[in-house]
């Protein structure tokens, strides 16, 4: 079992002894989608701490977009929950990186794209081919593609 997995795993125990309902249901919810993740394809495998931690961001993900859908629909309460939920998985997700330094990752990026001859909205993909691998589980996509648009634009 990987060193994440597990980690998972004594957390969920300790969270059921102190009977903390919402970390241990946070936990149930994300150890069965790496349990699905494990057994998805031919054959089952185990999965490594990257892969562990891409299905968590993914989960995480998934907790702050049912957030914003439940507060557009008028259920608050709900959206406390699935927003509590995220900021559980939050823990176990490497710390995310400020707009400013986001924003220097990306200049340095587009600096380096037109210096190998892409300019302009065009740009895009080369520059978040060198953006991405730098801020793999850091920053969000969407956050990204807008401050490479932003940076193209201006």
């Amino acid at each position: 079992m990987t060193t994440l997995k597990s980690k998972l795993h004594d957390d969920l125990n300790s969270a059921i002894k102190e009977r903390d309902e919402l970390r241990s249901s946070t936990l149930r919810l994300t150890l069965a989608a790496i349990t699905k993740e494990e057994v998805a394809g031919k054959e089952k495998r185990e999965l490594s701490d990257d892969e562990v931690q891409k299905v968590i961001t993914r989960e995480a993900k998934k907790r702050r977009e049912a957030a914003e859908a439940f507060a557009q629909g008028g259920r608050a309460e709900q959206a406390e929950r699935e927003k509590a939920e995220g900021e559980v998985l939050a823990a176990y997700l490497p710390k995310q990186l400020s707009d400013d330094e986001l924003n220097a990752i990306v200049a340095q990026a587009v600096e380096e794209a037109k210096a190998a001859g892409a300019e302009g909205p065009r740009a895009m993909g080369a520059v978040m081919k060198i953006v991405n691998p730098k801020v793999a589980g850091q920053a969000e996509g969407g956050r990204v593609a807008a401050a490479v648009k932003k940076l193209l634009a201006g």
